[in-house]
């Protein structure tokens, strides 16, 4: 599950961090930053958790509704929700709950969340038309789930404000998160029952080999990286660049140079991106082109075995693309 785009986040973070802290020792940020990969795992299993919770309580006022049917003679009330396959499957997920047997939280001490949250879906057109869908199979159930998900537990301002609480790892975590598990949802199967494979931590060593490799030569090598940035800065103020933009641009010419397989555009890119989370509106233009002068710098000189297309190329093939658009417009 853990992928670059996390273990990116978190080095930012930990990098960051590291630099604040006043004991630098580098195997104790090492630890931290695998540390905070590993709650993000946690928050995954706590988001599918609380799936379950939200049945669990749907059952219990299940139990309430049916208690007075019987007693006042009332028509009795729909089971579907409470009993849909899907959330019953994931309850009875055994990697689920062994997960869950080692926490010493679960949803059941948030019970006015909870309820809270039931109350929303239950009030939704999405419930109502479910309840009322002459459909009732396991695909149903799994896709109510799916779409519940995205409108009340991937947009939750009171959950995200909940999570913050209960960890300060999962800060940034949860958007990525989420999309983990909207496709664990949707891999869900009813012929494994309880032996659904979710996802696993790491899809590979690969992934844990990438986060330590990328961590050290950041660190290792940051007086180099940032000696690049200042030679590649002439065009810009460097000195009022926030500290952030010379974190980030640091550990992506340590991803360009300790990554061959990694190509120089997308190195850029994810950086550039994580520049607009977490630093000024103006420095994903000062990252995205000092970036770019460091890569062909290295490349010219030979330091960075990788392509980058000419920019002056670009811009005639450009005009090419633009010319025969042209022609094609007017042929027609």
């Amino acid at each position: 599950m853990i992928n670059r785009e996390i273990i990116r986040i978190k080095i930012v973070q930990l990098t960051y961090a590291y630099y604040q802290n006043g004991n630098k020792n580098m195997d104790t940020a090492e630890k931290e930053l695998f540390f905070s990969l590993s709650k993000a795992y946690d928050l995954y299993n706590y988001l599918l958790s609380l799936m379950v919770a939200v049945t669990k309580e749907s059952r219990r006022r299940l139990e309430v509704l049916q208690a007075r049917a019987q007693r006042e003679g009332l028509p009795e009330p729909s089971q579907k929700f409470a009993y849909n396959r899907f959330a019953l499957q994931l309850e009875n997920n055994r990697q689920l709950a062994e997960f869950l047997e080692t926490q010493n939280r679960s949803w059941a001490d948030y019970p006015e969340f909870i309820g809270k949250l039931f109350e929303q879906i239950e009030q939704s057109q999405l419930y109502k038309d479910y309840l009322e869908s002459k459909d009732d199979d396991y695909a149903t159930d799994r896709e109510l789930w799916r779409r519940l998900y995205r409108t009340f537990i991937q947009e939750n301002e009171d959950l995200d404000q909940l999570l913050e609480e209960l960890s300060l790892y999962w800060n940034d975590d949860k958007e990525v998160v989420d999309t983990f598990v909207i496709k664990t949802i949707k891999r869900f199967d009813e012929k494994n029952g309880e032996k659904q494979e979710l996802l696993p931590e790491y899809d590979s060593e690969e992934e844990q080999d990438y986060a330590r490799k990328l961590f050290r030569a950041t660190i290792l090598n940051g007086d180099e990286y940032q000696r690049m940035m200042t030679e590649a800065s002439r065009n810009w103020d460097f000195s009022r660049l926030a500290y952030m933009d010379v974190i980030i641009m640091q550990i992506a010419i340590a991803e360009m140079l300790t990554f061959p397989s990694i190509p120089v555009s997308v190195t850029i890119n994810e950086f550039v991106d994580l520049a607009k989370l977490y630093s000024t509106p103006r420095s994903s233009g000062y990252i995205n082109g000092m970036l770019d002068a460091i890569a062909r710098h290295l490349i010219h000189t030979g330091r960075l075995l990788k392509h980058m297309d000419d920019k002056k190329d670009d811009k005639k093939d450009d005009k090419k693309s633009d010319k025969k658009q042209n022609n094609d417009t007017n042929n027609k």
